[in-house]
């Protein structure tokens, strides 16, 4: 290579840098502002869906009040229809909560008591004016759980509410708790009345579980804020029995009462 080439490389070198400097001081900050506006999209869009879930779990409810006045015969279906949107909008509140990522726990002290009676009136709220029965059992209200207390308090309520969808006005609804050397349980009950047998079959092996209920116990989200705390959900409903459902936790998060 002569010497009068080199100079025209290192000219031709110091060009092309200069270009690909240009090329990167155009290209970053449309990409940031690109990231940007994806970022605000998303927000929007998170809300959009959790107002559309809340309008529909609001419609589903009333047409299950409404169901309660119907004559017989037609009961049966506006029920069906309102199951089948409440379906839907837990569907979309699981999609929802997935999409948030991972989970950030506030970890703090928690009496078992006023929690489940708070729960236990948030539901009832919104099935009014129908009525189930509960049953609190004491050694449950005694206990203090350390976790976070936003993440247990959806998990209740999303069990709950499921609960009571598949249940009918004045059924029995009870809490318990129940303690194994390595975990305690809170376990949720009902009586069974009402339930049809296709919802109990309908719900076989879904999430790895057999004799899971499906319509109405799509719990995703209960199930990860509970897998967040290294514990667990697990569903059983039998045909004329009722279902039962079981939220566990390591032993080592309870402080008390257990």
């Amino acid at each position: 290579m002569s010497e009068s080439f080199i100079p025209l490389v290192l000219v031709l070198l110091g060009l092309g840098c200069l270009g690909l400097g240009a090329y990167w001081r155009d290209r970053v900050p449309a990409a940031e502002a690109e990231a940007r506006r994806h970022r605000r999209d998303a927000v929007s869009r998170d809300r959009m869906l959790g107002m559309l879930v809340q309008e529909m779990q609001a419609r589903g409810l009333a047409l299950l009040r409404m169901a309660a006045d119907l004559p017989p015969e037609r009961t049966g279906a506006v029920e069906a229809e309102a199951r089948g949107i409440l379906h839907l909008a837990d569907e979309i509140a699981d999609w929802r909560e997935a999409e948030a990522g991972p989970r950030t726990l506030r970890i703090e002290q928690v009496p078992l008591q006023p929690l489940l009676e708070e729960v236990v009136a948030v539901i009832s709220a919104q099935i009014a004016p129908g009525r189930r029965q509960w049953r609190l059992a004491p050694e449950l209200c005694a206990l203090t759980l350390q976790v976070d207390r936003r993440a247990l308090r959806g998990a209740l309520l999303q069990v709950l509410a499921r609960v009571v969808r598949l249940t009918r006005e004045g059924d029995w609804i009870g809490l318990r708790l129940v303690e194994t050397p390595e975990t305690v349980s809170i376990v949720i009950e009902d009586d069974g009345a009402g339930v049809a047998a296709g919802d109990l079959a309908a719900g076989a092996g879904a999430a790895g579980h057999e004799h899971t209920r499906g319509i109405g116990f799509g719990l995703a989200i209960a199930r990860s804020l509970l897998e967040a705390h290294g514990g667990a959900l697990r569903l059983e409903a039998a045909q004329g029995i009722g279902a039962r459902a079981w939220l566990t936790l390591p032993r080592a998060r309870a402080l008390a009462g257990a």
